[in-house]
C-alpha cells in the first residue's frame, strides 16, 4: 500500500507500517524540527517541509499524490485537548479544512483521521458556518466514503500501557464495499508493574547540584550507571529539590496535593493550586495515564514514576523511591515504541519529549491497519 501523511509530527504513527507493507511515499510537517527528525527516522519517504494551508505545498501534495491507497492525518490538537487552554476559535483547529480539501481531490481508496475525543464538540466556522467538526466532515466526504460506526478508542485496550483515548475515523471508499471497523479489544490490560517490572529504578538529578544530589542520594551513579547499561535513553531526569522532597513522600497513586506536611507549596508556605492530576505518581496496578506533551516536568498531569517503598510510616517518616518523572525509555515502552528506537543522539530531551506526548501510540495504529489488511486480502 502507497500511503501519504498529512501533520506528520516526528512519525511515531508510522512506526510499525514498513514491517505491515505500507509505503509512506510523502509526509507533509509545518515544524522544521520535527520534519528533520521525521526524515532521519524515515529516510526513504520524502519530507515536504512547510504549512498545509499554503497554495504551493497543496500542489505538490495534490500532484505526489494521485492514486495512493491511504492517506492519514492527524491535525494538531492542541486546541481541543483538555491538557491545553481550548482557545475558541484557535486555528489550528481549522487546519482539517485543508485535510479535506486535498482528501477531496486526491480520493485516496482509505482515510485514517486521528485526534483527541474533544475533537466530536469542537465547533469550526466554514463559509460563515458554525458546525462540529465530525458534521463537517461528513457533510463533505459521505458521498464518497464510508464512515465506521464508532470513533472513540482506547489505546489500553489494544496492548498498550496507557489509557490514551483517541477520537479515530476510518473512511472507505464506497465503491470498494469495505466496512473498516476498530479491532476486537485485547483482554488483558497491561499495567505498569507489568511492563516496567524489570526496568531499573532511577535516582533524579537534582536541578540544585552534583553535590547536593549525591548528599540525597548516595547511590545516584550506581543506579545511573545501572540505567545506562539497559539503554543510552535511561538515564536521571533532572528536577528541583523542593518537587524531588514533595514526590518523595508522595506513594504510589497519590498526588502530593493530599499530603498534610509535604504539599506543593510556594517560598513562603502557601500552598499551590493545581488539577488533582498534577503532582501525581502514576499507579503500578493500572495503565499509564495519557502522556502528555509536558511529561518531563513533575508539577504536569500524571507523569510522575509510581516509586517503591523504601520506608514506612506517617508523612514525615515515609520515604518512596524515583521521586522523578519517566526516562524517555520509559516512556518510548508505556507510548508502544520499540525498545531499539532510532532515535538520533542531536535531539534534545525536550523535543523527544514533546514529540512521544503528542504522538498516538504506533502500536494501537498497527493492530487498526493490519484490521484494513486483513479485509482488503
Amino acid at each position: 500500500m502507497k500511503a501519504i501523511s498529512l501533520f506528520s509530527g516526528i512519525g511515531l504513527a508510522e512506526t510499525y507500517f514498513k514491517e505491515l507493507g505500507i509505503d509512506v511515499i510523502l509526509a507533509n510537517e509545518k515544524d522544521q524540527e520535527r520534519s528533520k527528525l521525521y526524515q532521519y527516522l524515515y529516510p526513504s519517504t520524502k519530507m515536504l517541509t512547510g504549512d498545509i494551508k499554503n497554495q504551493e505545498i497543496q500542489k505538490i501534495l495534490i500532484d505526489t499524490s494521485k492514486n495512493i491507497d491511504l492517506l492519514i492525518a492527524t491535525p494538531p490538537c492542541q486546541g481541543m485537548s483538555i491538557a491545553g487552554k481550548r482557545i475558541k476559535g484557535d486555528p489550528r483547529n481549522h487546519l482539517i479544512y485543508d485535510a479535506i480539501q486535498i482528501i477531496k481531490k486526491i480520493q485516496p481508496k482509505f482515510i485514517f483521521l486521528e485526534n483527541v475525543p474533544m475533537q466530536l464538540k469542537t465547533k469550526i466556522i466554514i463559509n460563515n458556518q458554525t458546525l462540529l467538526i465530525p458534521d463537517y466532515i461528513i457533510q463533505e466526504l459521505s458521498s464518497l466514503y464510508n464512515f465506521n460506526n464508532s470513533n472513540i478508542i482506547k489505546a489500553m485496550d489494544y496492548g498498550v500501557a496507557q489509557m490514551r483515548s483517541r477520537n479515530i475515523i476510518l473512511l472507505t471508499k464506497k465503491n470498494l464495499n469495505i466496512e473498516w471497523e476498530f479491532p476486537e479489544k485485547k483482554d488483558e490490560v497491561i499495567t505498569l508493574k507489568k511492563l516496567l517490572h524489570n526496568v531499573p529504578s532511577l535516582d533524579p538529578y537534582v536541578r540544585e547540584g552534583y553535590e547536593q544530589t549525591i548528599k540525597l542520594f548516595p547511590d545516584f551513579e550506581i543506579k545511573r550507571n545501572k540505567g545506562l547499561k539497559l539503554s543510552k535513553w535511561h538515564y536521571p531526569p533532572t528536577h528541583a529539590m523542593r518537587h524531588i522532597e514533595w514526590m518523595s513522600k508522595t506513594p504510589s497513586g497519590e498526588t502530593a496535593f493530599n499530603n498534610k506536611i509535604f504539599y506543593p507549596q510556594k517560598p513562603n508556605g502557601e500552598r499551590i493550586k493545581g488539577h488533582y492530576n498534577h503532582y501525581r505518581r502514576l499507579s503500578w496496578d493500572k495503565p499509564s495515564r495519557t502522556i502528555t506533551q509536558n511529561n518531563g516536568v513533575i508539577s504536569s498531569l500524571a507523569c510522575v514514576h509510581p516509586g517503591y517503598r523504601i520506608k514506612d510510616g506517617n508523612e514525615s517518616n515515609r520515604l518512596y523511591s524515583d521521586p522523578r518523572t519517566f526516562t524517555i525509555y520509559e516512556l518510548m515502552l508505556i507510548s508502544s515504541l520499540p525498545k531499539n528506537w532510532n532515535l538520533p543522539n542531536w535531539s534534545k530531551e525536550s523535543f523527544i519529549r514533546k514529540g512521544i506526548g503528542e504522538g498516538i501510540p504506533p502500536i494501537l495504529v498497527k493492530k487498526i491497519m493490519k484490521g484494513l489488511i486483513k479485509l482488503i486480502n
